[in-house]
């Protein structure tokens, strides 16, 4: 099972033709004070796994931020918090932080991989008409690499399955932690 509702992670595990169900989960993402982006994405990761428990049933849960200069960027809220976002990475390097989590039989196992990505300078104007598609709401960093904002990712050093936020090369290593088998998740994802 799927816990969270992103169309991203989503597609991700079927392009890996594993059958599963999607239940996000209501978990509280509100970042704690002082709380690391490392320490965040994966306690949300985990969280969101466990709260998607159940008997016979392998969960993965996920979460991803990005950091810029010391900030964590989160989703934005708004429209104009999105186009604020843009201005900040555009011209920059920031990282990409994906926390991962497999719960299975009572176990949750979890990690966090970190990608660090350049968006290239953009106008005003790019920024507004990419912020008008829509495409920025929800996404951390007010981006997406596999939509129309990866036209804007000018390196990536890391991997790009972290910044779409579900860094599977992590996938079958948390499975085997918590006593479950990638070949096995059709059955039980």
């Amino acid at each position: 099972m799927l816990a969270s509702g992103s169309p991203r992670r989503a597609e991700l595990l079927r392009q890996l033709d594993l059958v599963f169900d999607v239940a996000p989960t209501d978990v509280d993402e509100t970042r704690r004070p002082d709380e690391a982006a490392g320490d965040y994405v994966n306690r949300l990761a985990r969280e969101k796994a466990l709260e998607g428990l159940a008997p016979e049933t392998v969960v993965i849960g996920g979460d991803t931020a990005v950091v810029h200069d010391g900030h964590v960027l989160g989703k934005p809220a708004h429209p104009e918090e999105a186009r604020g976002m843009l201005r900040r990475l555009q011209g920059d390097t920031h990282e990409v932080f994906t926390g991962l989590a497999v719960a299975f039989g009572g176990e949750v196992a979890s990690m966090v991989d970190v990608t660090e990505v350049r968006l290239m300078e953009m106008t005003d104007v790019e920024i507004a008409d990419y912020v008008d598609t829509g495409e920025p709401m929800g996404k951390a960093g007010a981006y997406a690499l596999q939509g129309r904002g990866g036209v804007f990712v000018e390196r990536i050093v890391g991997s790009p399955f972290t910044v779409i936020g579900l860094p599977i090369h992590l996938l079958a290593r948390l499975a085997r932690r918590v006593g479950a088998d990638l070949g096995e998740f059709d059955r039980r994802v």
